[in-house]
């Protein structure tokens, strides 16, 4: 390769003739003449050695020509192969398009309302939680069918509760239900199982409180939320670059304030803008439920004495007055609340790093007034009425054995 690119270059840019490369070189007049004529570098080109399938094409051939989706361990079984598998399966991977129909042609038009496709985007930037730490915390992004209609949003996990609660803002501010939504494998909605699409019980609950259907693409399918697809490489070209955040609060503004140009650029596959569409397509969709569906973190806690919650991690301060009762522990993406048979008891902002403590000077307080006030317990002063020892013999029956 070093002798090809120099003679190349010394008889182009020196304009040195061939015998004088041949006497800097030290290499022959024909391998100068070779290189000079080459189209191209060098490539080394082992000749091809035969393989044990060779001898036993023709019959896989006959096998798919006739039965096109025979695996290839039954061809193998046909044949009376025993040797490695590897090879035949890669035989018959290359083989098996031969005999299979084309795909057919076709264009994919979403109707008016129909569906919206929805994925979870990981921003490549890290964006400061608070308390010294960074993370790049999931963005979940739906875009709908028919208008192409992109919204977005950063959650504090990818857990369930969050992913729920975040879906419901999207549909808040799009102020209608599509009749579907698209999602892929990811674990808080539901994956496959035996061959068949398996949704969440938290996923089950959601979808049958707005009433619509949830399709679950096979793994390995991307091409099936497309759009989607297509909406986070957009985020990540038009909305990233040249942007800093200061928090998540921080992230979620700058794309809020975003999102209305990417949602009135020309689409070149519509024709139009997003935000033509979008009349007719949410007119199509289902409305928004009379009742709220359960969104977000929920628990049930006995209040331990340290009178503190936890919750994803972090510990939040709830009134001592609630110590040894159940409360109710409810957080969405923002807000932390604990209740006390329908009374507030203690509203903290939720924070998005890990392994914090937050305390109410409320709280704190209140536990000091009630540590003061205390006092050790002493049982009643009572008389205890104690019996001789001859009545217990006498009630056991202990005098008759003597006597």
């Amino acid at each position: 390769m070093e002798n090809w690119a120099e003679i190349r270059r010394l008889h182009r840019a020196e304009e040195m003739p061939i015998k004088a490369i041949v006497r800097n070189l030290g290499v022959s007049r024909n391998a100068v003449r070779r290189a000079l004529a080459a189209e191209g570098p060098p490539k080394y080109l082992r000749p091809p050695r035969g393989s044990a399938v060779d001898a036993v094409e023709p019959q896989i051939r006959a096998l798919l020509a006739e039965w096109p989706t025979m695996p290839a361990t039954v061809i193998a079984e046909r044949i009376g192969w025993d040797r490695s598998l590897t090879v035949l399966k890669d035989r018959v991977r290359v083989l098996r398009p031969l005999f299979m129909p084309p795909d057919p042609v076709s264009r994919t038009i979403y109707r008016p309302g129909e569906l919206a496709q929805c994925d979870l985007w990981f921003p490549p930037v890290d964006v400061p939680l608070g308390f010294g730490q960074v993370g790049r915390a999931p963005v979940l992004v739906m875009v709908t069918g028919y208008s192409r209609w992109m919204d977005a949003v950063m959650l504090p996990s990818r857990q369930s509760p969050d992913l729920l609660a975040g879906h419901w803002t999207l549909l808040n501010q799009l102020g209608a239900v599509p009749r579907a939504l698209v999602w892929d494998n990811e674990s808080a909605v539901g994956s496959w199982r035996g061959g068949r699409p398996k949704l969440t019980e938290d996923f089950e609950r959601f979808r049958g409180t707005l009433g619509i259907r949830v399709i679950q693409c096979r793994p390995g399918d991307p091409e099936a939320k497309g759009l989607v697809e297509r909406g986070n490489g957009y985020l990540e070209t038009s909305f990233l670059p040249g942007r800093t955040f200061a928090s998540p609060a921080d992230f979620n503004t700058q794309l809020s304030d975003w999102l209305p140009r990417a949602n009135n650029r020309q689409h070149r596959a519509l024709g139009c803008r997003p935000v033509d569409r979008l009349d007719a397509d949410r007119a199509a969709m289902l409305t928004l439920p009379p009742v709220a569906p359960t969104t977000g973190w929920a628990v049930s806690v006995r209040l331990p004495r340290d009178h503190y919650v936890r919750l994803d991690s972090n510990d939040y301060s709830v009134h001592p007055v609630a110590v040894g009762r159940r409360v109710e522990v409810r957080a969405d993406l923002e807000t932390v609340t604990v209740t006390l048979a329908g009374r507030e008891v203690a509203r903290h902002q939720r924070c998005w790093a890990k392994h914090q403590s937050f305390t109410e000077p409320e709280h704190a307080n209140a536990a000091a007034a009630m540590r003061a006030q205390q006092t050790h317990w002493s049982p009643p002063a009572e008389e205890v009425e104690r019996r001789s020892l001859t009545d217990y013999d006498a009630a056991f029956g202990l005098d008759e054995q003597v006597a």
